[in-house]
Parts: structure tokens; C-alpha cells; sequence
């Protein structure tokens, strides 16, 4: 018998069931586009609103549950905005498309009934003019005044260029935003009861430039709450830019949960025949067996080619590892330590097929043992001084160990922690090492080599010089860069 008690019990029990339901599934319209005035307006049906500039493709309103968050004086865009473009809507196999079209660059931004995210995906011919490829929600920020603290700046004064400002004691900018791509699949702002988040799912990073350990601008707190998808930029080119359909990605919007890419489903764009997507079924796979490399290291398995790259973490295990489903194609396939890369080959991947490639770590510093050794070749600059705070604060902040060493480095003495992770030409050149050789050590002929995870500027008269040794050491090549991404380079005298 249920009694009446029993019913209230029972009700209460399903409540929160029913809340969930009505937050996170369909709500009571369904998906529609309409026309209002020049723009128009995709309602997911379950509280997210958005509205899209029929001349530009700007993002120009986005109502959650009511609440406005998009920025009223700087819209949501593309690159810095398109200026103009053809756009056009339509709803196919369920899906709401808003399609943005310039003469090389085509936009697409994609709802799906009763699922609170813009999902976005961008095809370029060519690389924008402006040197980069990004995608920046510039958000209300009243609505959503939390951020990346390193990356808010709003109130500060410049100091260096217009992109890095001291706010009170701090160094603050959008470059101390960054996560290695390898890491960042979800980055968010957030208000009271509302967040935004950029979801990127790993494949989406496979038109990107620069590798796995790559970093770029995620935020930006000004007058506006800026989220950014950095795409490509010249911040620190390291490889050539990559054209193509980029994405599927997306700007999901919730009551201020994190949530994962696992949480949305992106296999509805399959059937929407977007340039350049390439299903799961016309990909394949690589497997295999990473050695050669101490279980104390991060061990990465890249792959990469012109027109695409791809990255996998082995389990430690057993040291196995499943690439990504990737496009077919030859690719260079790179086995990293850390951050150091210790051995290349060439592989190839078949739609359809999973193909085996273990990989062994060659290089010799994987495997040489040194006179002596400063730190680790790592490919990073983790352990010495101030590498614990160069990614989040600049150079000059006060919270940072002084740069310039009071005595000379001696090999055996001091520790690692005491040697700069960076040298300044104005503010700490001249760094010295000492270290003693036995006659038999100093007859033999000697390499030196030095790591360089991060290098804006080599001159001839600033090369690394052994007092024993009689040829200078060579320049590495520097790429083009901005922030705080990282190549390598080596220098033997």
C-alpha cells in the first residue's frame, strides 16, 4: 500500500531527476533559425539563444536562460572579424548551420536541438592576413567576471608592447593564458550561476600548427571577458601553417559546472558534409611499443605531415600506445622525452586499417652519459631557477628570484635550481660555470651541448664560448615567435 506519505517521498526523491532533465535535455520549443531584423537566430530549445550578423558573421547576441553574455560593444568573431561575408542559414539532418563564407575562409556555426553549446567549425584555403587563425567569444563581463587570473588585465598599464600590464604588483597577459595542447581540450570563464566554456576535442587540433606541446593565447579579462580558440598563430611559429577544416569545436554554456568534451557529441557533423572532414571511417590507426626511455619521463608519440598532426600518451603499463584516428597519409613520426624529441621515423596510415610502428628512443642525449650535466635534457627548462613562474608572469615581476647570479655555477656544488632557466643580454649575460677536468678528461676532445627551450635573438659575438676549446659554438635557428612557446636548439664548441 502506498500511503500518502509515501507518495511525498517518492516525489521528492524524483525531483531532481526531473531538474536534470529539463536543464541538460530538451526543452519544451524546439530547434529553430529564424530572421530577426539582419540577423539570424538559432534557438537550441533548452535556454541558449544566439544570434548571428547576416553582413559579417558576427556572433552579436547570446541569451543562457535569460541572461545576455554576450559583450554589447565587441562582438563574438572569427580572426578580428571577417568585415564582410555571405551568410546564409539552413537546418540539415537535424542540425541548425549558419554558414559564414568569405573568398577563403568558410565559418559554420552548428546547433543541435536541446544542447546549450554553439558548435563552430572553420575551412580555410589559405592563412588569414593578420598572421593567425584564432576564434574569441568576447563575453559580457559582468556576466562572467572570472577568468584566468594571469590573463586579467583590465585596469593595468602596458609595459611592454600592448599585450603585457602591470595590474597592482603583477605582470598579467593573455600569453600567461596558455596550456600545452596536449593538455587543453576545455578552458572557461565563469559568473555566478553561469559559465562559458571553449571545448576543442583532440582531433580538432590535428589542422593546427606546432606539435603537442604547443601553447597559445586561452583568455583575456579587459573590459570584456575574452575566450579564445588560437588555431595557429606567428606567436611561435616553429612549422608551416597547416589550411583545412579546423574543428569541430565548441562554445558550450552551463550553470557553472566544468564540463568535458566526452559530455557533448560531436559525430552529428558527419553527416553534414563540411570541406575537408574526414569521417572515423576513412581514417586509420597506428599501435605499438615505445623503449629506450625511463619510467621517470612524460613520454609522448607525435605524428605529423603537412597537411596534419596527431599525438598519443602510451600507457604506462605497459608502455603501448593507440594514435588518434588520422588521416591517411606519411607522416614523420617523433618519439618525445618530456619535451625532447629522441627519435623520428616514417610511418604510413591506411583508411581502414591499423598499422603497428614501435619506436625506440636513438638520440644521443637519450642515452649518453656526460662529464657533467646541468639540469636534464628534457626539452623544458623545469628545475632551474624561476621556470616554475616564467609561464604565468613576466620576466621583470617582483615575485620572480633575482635573475643574476652572485658567484659563479660550480658543476658538483651548487644545485640546479640556482642556474637561470633564462639569460638576458642587459641583465644577466656573462653567466659562468666551473668545473674540473682530470688530465686524461681534458686531452680528449669534448662536446658541449645546450639546450635552449626558448631563443629570441643569437649574435655572432653572443655564442657559447669554452675557455679550452678553440671553435665557437653554432647559432641555432630561431623561428619566429611571440609568448612563451618553445623550440630547441643546440650549440657545440
Amino acid at each position: 500500500m502506498v500511503t500518502p506519505t509515501a507518495v511525498v517521498a517518492l516525489l521528492a526523491l524524483a525531483l531532481p531527476l526531473l531538474l536534470l532533465l529539463v536543464d541538460y535535455g530538451r526543452g519544451v520549443a524546439a530547434l529553430s533559425v529564424t530572421t530577426v531584423g539582419s540577423s539570424y537566430q538559432v534557438d537550441t530549445g533548452a535556454g541558449l539563444v544566439f544570434k548571428v550578423n547576416q553582413a559579417n558573421g558576427d556572433v552579436i547576441s547570446i541569451l543562457y536562460n535569460g541572461l545576455q553574455l554576450q559583450d554589447a560593444s565587441k562582438f563574438s568573431q572569427l580572426v578580428s572579424g571577417l568585415g564582410s561575408a555571405t551568410v546564409s542559414a539552413s537546418t540539415v539532418s537535424g542540425t541548425a548551420i549558419v554558414k559564414c563564407v568569405t573568398s577563403t575562409l568558410t565559418h559554420y556555426y552548428l546547433a543541435r536541438d536541446g544542447v546549450n553549446a554553439i558548435f563552430m567549425a572553420t575551412y580555410i584555403t589559405a592563412e588569414p592576413t593578420i598572421g593567425e587563425l584564432r576564434y574569441i567569444a568576447r563575453l559580457s563581463k559582468s556576466a562572467l567576471p572570472n577568468g584566468i587570473p594571469y590573463s586579467e588585465v583590465n585596469g593595468g598599464t602596458a609595459i611592454e608592447g600592448s599585450d603585457v600590464f602591470m595590474v597592482g604588483s603583477e605582470t598579467r597577459s593573455k600569453f600567461y593564458s596558455s596550456v600545452r595542447h596536449i593538455e587543453d581540450n576545455v578552458h572557461g570563464v565563469s559568473g555566478s550561476g553561469v559559465a562559458a566554456f571553449m571545448l576543442i576535442p583532440g582531433l580538432s587540433y590535428e589542422t593546427s600548427s606546432g606539435g603537442p606541446f604547443f601553447r597559445d593565447i586561452n583568455n583575456q579579462g579587459s573590459a570584456q571577458q575574452e575566450l579564445y580558440w588560437q588555431m595557429n598563430s606567428n606567436h611561435m611559429q616553429t612549422e608551416a601553417y597547416r589550411t583545412g577544416l579546423f574543428g569541430p569545436y565548441a562554445l558550450a554554456f552551463t550553470t557553472g559546472t566544468t564540463p568535458t568534451v566526452a559530455n557533448y557529441d560531436f559525430t552529428f557533423v558527419d553527416a553534414l558534409g563540411l570541406p575537408g572532414y574526414v569521417s572515423t571511417a576513412g581514417r586509420g590507426r597506428l599501435t605499438g611499443k615505445v623503449t629506450g626511455i625511463a619510467a621517470n619521463y612524460t613520454v609522448t608519440v607525435a605524428w605529423s605531415n603537412s597537411a596534419a598532426q596527431y599525438w598519443a600518451t602510451p600507457r604506462t603499463s605497459d608502455n603501448r600506445y593507440v594514435s588518434p584516428y588520422m588521416k591517411p597519409g606519411t607522416y614523420t613520426q617523433t618519439l618525445f622525452r618530456n619535451e625532447l624529441a629522441v627519435a623520428t621515423a616514417t610511418v604510413s596510415v591506411a583508411a581502414g586499417a591499423l598499422a603497428t610502428a614501435d619506436v625506440a628512443a636513438t638520440a644521443i642525449v637519450a642515452s649518453a652519459t656526460p662529464l657533467w650535466r646541468i639540469g636534464d635534457f628534457d626539452g623544458t627548462p623545469v628545475g632551474f631557477l624561476n621556470a616554475d613562474k616564467i609561464e604565468h608572469m613576466h620576466p621583470s615581476d617582483a615575485r620572480m628570484a633575482a635573475w643574476a647570479p652572485t658567484s659563479a655555477f660550480v658543476v658538483g656544488k651548487s644545485a640546479d635550481s640556482a642556474w637561470p632557466m633564462a639569460q638576458f643580454k642587459d641583465v644577466n649575460n656573462g653567466l659562468q660555470i666551473q668545473f674540473a677536468l682530470s688530465a686524461a678528461q681534458a686531452a680528449a676532445g669534448r662536446t658541449l651541448l645546450v639546450g635552449t627551450v626558448f631563443s629570441s635573438e643569437w649574435k655572432s659575438d653572443r655564442k657559447v664560448v669554452m675557455r679550452c676549446g678553440k671553435k665557437p659554438a653554432a647559432i641555432p635557428t630561431v623561428p619566429s615567435f611571440r609568448g612563451t612557446e618553445k623550440c630547441q636548439g643546440t650549440a657545440t664548441a
